[in-house]
């Protein structure tokens, strides 16, 4: 069976032993890792509410670290990710936030490379399914329903116009569309749900538009 996107849900082929705080971790660590675009030597998990009281019995911590190796929620090798994590030389670290979020299953993801750096807070909602809310200090929400464009530019006019007018000549239809910025004129992130995979040539495209600093995909 295909599936669409790394949000879809495997339903009872996963290694457990819950799907909210197992499988559900693994895809936010995945996704985390996609946005990221390569293996972190650094990563931290910051655990709120019921991971941060259950994630070590559930196997939250495992399957976490198993999402950011890349790592399907079925894949034999999950149990073992954190020992494999620590064979590659990656640094590791749980860290247990007493602070109260809106849902009970939540985690910020920071991962490390060098001088680069991702900070990514997912939930996981339940039956597997997860929602991004925050990127790198950026306001979302990303269902994963569908495959997704995120845009990194600079907020001026015309830029979310030029975007659209790029993926309608690529016959794309746009399902879902938000933009979050933190001031007026500064950096923006357009969050774009559509109907179809991305191919890498409309990244492409996208990139050589004024005002545009960075275009990533998520869909397998």
């Amino acid at each position: 069976m295909k599936y669409r996107t790394v949000f879809d849900i495997i339903g009872p082929v996963m290694v457990g032993p819950s799907s909210s705080h197992t499988a559900g971790a693994a895809r936010i660590g995945k996704v985390a890792r996609t946005l990221f675009g390569k293996e972190p030597v650094k990563a931290s998990f910051h655990l709120f509410g019921s991971f941060e009281k259950t994630y070590k019995g559930h196997g939250t911590d495992v399957a976490l670290v198993a999402g950011i190796l890349d790592f399907e929620t079925d894949d034999p090798r999950l149990p073992k990710a954190i020992d494999l994590a620590k064979a590659k030389g990656m640094e590791i670290h749980f860290i247990e936030e007493e602070a109260k979020m809106e849902h009970p299953n939540t985690v910020k993801v920071v991962l490390e490379h060098g001088g680069e750096r991702i900070e990514l807070v997912g939930i996981s909602i339940g039956g597997g399914k997860i929602e991004i809310i925050e990127l790198n200090g950026f306001e979302l929400k990303l269902s994963g329903n569908h495959p997704a464009i995120l845009v990194v530019h600079n907020d001026r006019a015309g830029v979310i116009a030029a975007v659209a007018n790029v993926l309608a000549a690529k016959s794309m239809n746009i399902g879902h569309m938000e933009v979050s910025r933190k001031e007026k004129g500064q950096e923006a992130l357009m969050v774009i749900e559509v109907d179809q995979n991305v191919d890498t040539d409309v990244l492409h495209e996208l990139n050589k538009l004024p005002h545009i600093e960075h275009v990533t995909k998520i869909h397998e």
